[in-house]
């Protein structure tokens, strides 16, 4: 699957509010999801995802991941770790040039993640990366929509 030609990890590292996703078993029911990342010293980037299941204001559950650049040239393949030895394929199929919005996905689309710096973003915008994923072989049927509320004094 093809990536963005070049992700300036710098820009990249911080808060994700996830905004869409095709789930994987632990995100099935997840709501409030937000990916931080951090760049290491050692080159190497941190991840956490943060999340409640099921109900907005739900108590918060936490996920641990190392990501591993993989590809150096673009910084957009990654390798990300949540247990030892497995690695998993991430990534950066569609960034915006502001890094306003992205989107992560595997080589086999069972998976993606579509995340805003922000917790909601416009519906014209959505409409284009739908419009873009599906040309990368997405079937955006799939992908749902993750509620993002933060009016209970969280984030």
């Amino acid at each position: 699957m093809q990536t963005v030609d070049y992700v300036d990890l710098n820009r990249f590292m911080g808060d994700w509010y996830v905004i869409a996703i095709i789930p994987n078993f632990v995100e099935k029911d997840a709501v409030n999801g937000i990916e931080s990342y951090s760049l290491r010293e050692d080159g190497d980037v941190d991840i956490e995802y943060t999340f409640s299941r099921g109900e907005l204001g739900k108590k918060v559950k936490r996920m641990t991941a190392r990501a591993f650049i993989h590809d150096r040239k673009s910084n957009a393949e990654w390798r990300v770790r949540f247990f030892w030895p497995v690695k998993f394929p991430y990534l950066v199929i569609d960034l915006d040039d502001e890094y306003n919005y992205t989107a992560i996905g595997v080589p086999n689309r069972k998976y993606l993640w579509i995340m805003a710096r922000t917790s909601s973003i416009s519906d014209e915008t959505y409409e284009a990366i739908l419009e873009r994923l599906q040309g990368k072989g997405y079937d955006i049927e799939k992908i749902r929509k993750m509620p993002q509320r933060w009016d209970m004094g969280s984030k």
